[in-house]
């Protein structure tokens, strides 16, 4: 293998290496998302209808 085969691989490797372990740190360490705690904070969302009610 010659020399720019070589340095395009190493650098194409170290690239994708720190890529992956940047966005691994980052899904890692962020904080969760707040979940509403009572139903009419949920108005955005569909409501279920049970299937005696269709």
């Amino acid at each position: 293998m010659n020399t720019g085969a070589l340095i395009t691989m190493v650098l194409t490797q170290g690239i994708v290496t720190s890529f992956a372990v940047y966005f691994f740190y980052k899904v890692l360490t962020m904080p969760p998302r707040q979940e509403p705690d009572s139903f009419s904070e949920n108005d955005e969302e569909e409501v279920r209808q049970d299937a005696e009610n269709k």
